[in-house]
């Protein structure tokens, strides 16, 4: 289905004025305010990152990580939850399962309440950097798609970089700020037995399986191609096969 055929089928308003919006370059996801992820419906605007189908990969990965290594019910964290559709779709999969979502954008976790409300989950959403807000819990498995794009990055397309917000999308250290934040800080909030989970920008896998071993010497560290056989998950297995 093409992007105007997409605008046809799923646009509620003035057709003409979607297709004016779409071609001065706004997102059909953003003019239609909705994306079916996971066959989930999930709100989406300019507060949030647009989620793609390779996040839907990292959210079935993880599921199938979780299932393989706990019996118990476990306690998950979605750092930079954005529109909330990591931590929406790990609760429904994983429904007895506590989930926090986690971001430093009061306007992202304002989206995401409403979200995980439209989608009747409990998801204990708090606005805070990183891991500041879960310094006094345990963890058993945390979930990131992170900002990793290097902000002299030239491969970003203009749609993007356009409209999505920055916030969301750039990070120090040559994108790879917030990766080295996550694995550094999470040693105090992890479980002995826990998972860490990332999307991660396709030329990054040997730099952050670098980090990881820094600090995760005896865990397993598995970096996973995507559809598109490009590097785009890396997961943390400790005390997991």
């Amino acid at each position: 289905m093409s992007e105007i055929e997409y605008l046809k089928k799923y646009y509620k308003g003035n057709l003409n004025e979607a297709i004016k919006r779409y071609e001065n370059g706004e997102p059909v996801q953003y003019i239609v305010g909705n994306v079916d992820f996971y066959g989930n419906i999930i709100e989406v605007d300019k507060r949030v990152l647009i989620p793609r189908f390779e996040t839907e990969e990292l959210v079935s990965r993880t599921i199938n990580y979780i299932k393989n290594n706990f019996k118990q019910n476990v306690v998950i964290a979605d750092i930079g939850t954005g529109s909330g559709c990591i931590a929406i779709t790990l609760k429904k999969e994983l429904p007895n399962s506590k989930v926090y979502g986690i971001d430093i954008s009061k306007e992202a976790i304002e989206l995401a309440k409403l979200n995980s409300l439209k989608n009747n989950v409990e998801i204990t959403f708090i606005c805070g950097n990183l891991l500041d807000p879960l310094k006094d819990n345990k963890i058993d498995i945390l979930i990131s798609n992170p900002p990793y794009i290097s902000i002299n990055d030239k491969e970003i397309m203009d749609i993007v970089k356009n409209n999505e917000p920055k916030n969301a999308l750039y990070a120090k250290d040559n994108g790879l700020y917030y990766y080295k934040e996550i694995i550094k800080n999470s040693l105090n909030i992890l479980n002995k037995k826990s998972i860490i989970a990332f999307e991660i920008g396709y030329k990054q896998g040997n730099e952050i399986n670098k980090i990881a071993n820094q600090y995760f010497k005896n865990a397993k560290i598995i970096v996973e191609k995507d559809l598109q056989e490009k590097d785009r998950f890396l997961f943390i297995l400790n005390n997991c096969e």
